[in-house]
């Protein structure tokens, strides 16, 4: 397999920034000293955790262990006590890496700890006797070797390790090279946490794979974004609760809309963004916001192109090297992609499949638990997503929700809560929507709404929301109940936790 980095190892572009975190960055060079030192000290280590925060020192641990064969077991700094101690239960790492002055917290301190020294930032240099030949990463590396141990949100339970293979880092950011003309030229911008796949694997290993540069805001702000995209930045990556604030500030801020507008690709992910956020930023910068579609275990799975046509509300094709299907409950295929990337079946706007796919991209195994891995791949090889979706009638997905969450079975029909949080994000009186199912004697489900109104002093009257979505998609999908709210309750990565949003 070849090099994960190769310009770390190639080294033809040493003096180009690879690393920026705040007024801290390290070049190419400096990049690969700090973490062929730290890899040379990593090697036969067994599992290691990373203190994940936003810091260069994160980004060169992950670096460094992947340099050195060694999994890495990202940590979220606001674990609560039981998580983190599931999670180090579970992956048993024999070191952690943190930077000098991180405080940690009790459960890691029986840990042996590894200070991640920063060659070359704040004046720092490598010591003469330092080994960083690490950085050679060895070509013949066996591509299904663990790279990283995520672990999932845990949702239905304590989380999950999804034990991702060096070749699916490899064939995702490959492909997601193609997919957006990704070059060692682009600069990207971002503030997204480093303990998930967003913003470790596309938005610092991405980069650093290409030759490029990452920016890391440390927080995330609109005055920061456009503070890097009018300094050259080329890419922003975020989730919809980002681009969200962005759509809000926009009509205020007419420098905002110009710094956007530099941008060579806008990227959203993690959730759906909704169309009306889409628009507000189209028309106020001109750029269209791409979104892409993947999860935990697989990486990235869809794509809309950036040489493509803008499709908001829909998550593209399916990427160079990956399968996709839509089935039904009883394995029946609705839709699928032949091989050589064709839509065939059911691809009408309205057939409602879940999502499977296989491919490189995928994880080995979920550690420790080979009844969860078995139960997520269907018998002929398939990763079954959880997510329901659609094909538009030109081929690319809409995904309509989640199954255990977001498919609502109404009166006979299956109905995706993902469109009709749209429609109603499209009304003026609506600043933010969730829709659910529940149990109703005579429809099986029925619709309900939970907005946060506009102006909570005079919120938009329940009839009226139901008639909206019903001139919008179909009398069925309207609401039959709507509750209001202060605020959604959400994740870090911002997704609405539906599970906490409770009925009477």
């Amino acid at each position: 397999m070849s090099s994960l980095f190769p310009a770390l190892v190639g080294g033809s572009v040493a003096e180009r920034s690879a690393l920026r975190f705040g007024d801290r960055s390290l070049t190419y060079a400096q990049l690969a000293a700090s973490a062929g030192e730290l890899a040379a000290r990593l090697e036969g280590a067994g599992r290691v955790a990373v203190w994940a925060t936003p810091t260069l020192e994160t980004a060169v641990g992950v670096v460094a262990a992947l340099l050195a064969g060694v999994p890495a077991v990202p940590l979220n700094p606001k674990s609560g006590e039981g998580e983190l101690g599931h999670i180090l239960s579970d992956s048993s790492p024999s070191v952690v890496l943190a930077g000098t002055g991180d405080e940690l917290p009790a459960g890691l301190t029986d840990l042996a700890r590894v200070d991640v020294e920063v060659y070359g930032s704040e004046g720092a240099v490598v010591p003469a006797e330092a080994d960083t030949t690490a950085t050679a990463e060895a070509a013949e590396a066996d591509p299904s070797a663990p790279a990283l141990i995520v672990y999932t949100s845990g949702t239905t339970g304590p989380p999950k390790g999804a034990v991702i293979p060096r070749r699916a880092i490899a064939s995702t950011l490959d492909a997601l090279a193609d997919a957006w003309r990704w070059t060692g030229d682009d600069v990207l911008v971002h503030g997204l946490p480093l303990f998930h796949v967003h913003g470790l694997i596309l938005g610092v290993l991405g980069p650093l794979r290409r030759g490029g540069s990452v920016r890391h805001l440390g927080r995330f702000s609109a005055e920061g974004v456009a503070r890097e995209l009018n300094h050259g930045a080329t890419m922003l990556f975020g989730v919809p609760t980002m681009y969200h604030r962005l759509a809000e500030a926009l009509g205020e801020d007419p420098e905002l809309a110009k710094a956007l507008g530099r941008a060579r690709l806008l990227v959203s992910g993690s959730a759906a963004l909704p169309v009306h956020d889409h628009e507000r930023i189209t028309a106020a910068t001109g750029r269209t916001v791409v979104e892409r579609y993947g999860m935990t275990e697989t990486l990235m799975n869809t794509s809309v192109r950036a040489d493509g046509e803008p499709r908001p509300g829909t998550v593209g094709v399916p990427l160079p090297g990956v399968d996709l299907r839509l089935v039904e409950e009883d394995g029946t295929t609705i839709a699928a992609y032949d091989s050589d990337g064709t839509p065939t079946g059911a691809y009408d706007g309205e057939s409602v499949g879940e999502i499977q796919v296989r491919g490189p991209n995928l994880f080995t195994e979920y550690l420790n638990r080979p009844d969860a891995t078995a139960a997520a791949y269907t018998e002929d090889g398939w990763f079954r997503t959880g997510d329901m979706a659609v094909l538009d009638t030109d081929g690319c997905v809409r995904i309509v929700g989640r199954k255990a969450t977001d498919l609502i079975k109404s009166g006979g029909y299956k109905i995706g809560a993902g469109e009709i949080e749209n429609a109603l994000l499209e009304h003026p009186g609506v600043r933010e929507a969730a829709v659910t199912g529940e149990p109703d004697a005579d429809l099986g489900e029925r619709i309900v709404a939970w907005i946060v109104p506009a102006d909570p002093q005079t919120p938009p009257l329940v009839d009226e929301l139901a008639d909206h979505v019903a001139r919008r998609l179909a009398p069925h999908k309207r609401p039959r109940a709507v509750r209001f709210l202060e605020s959604l309750p959400r994740n870090d990565m911002g997704k609405i936790l539906k599970r906490a949003l409770k009925h009477d």
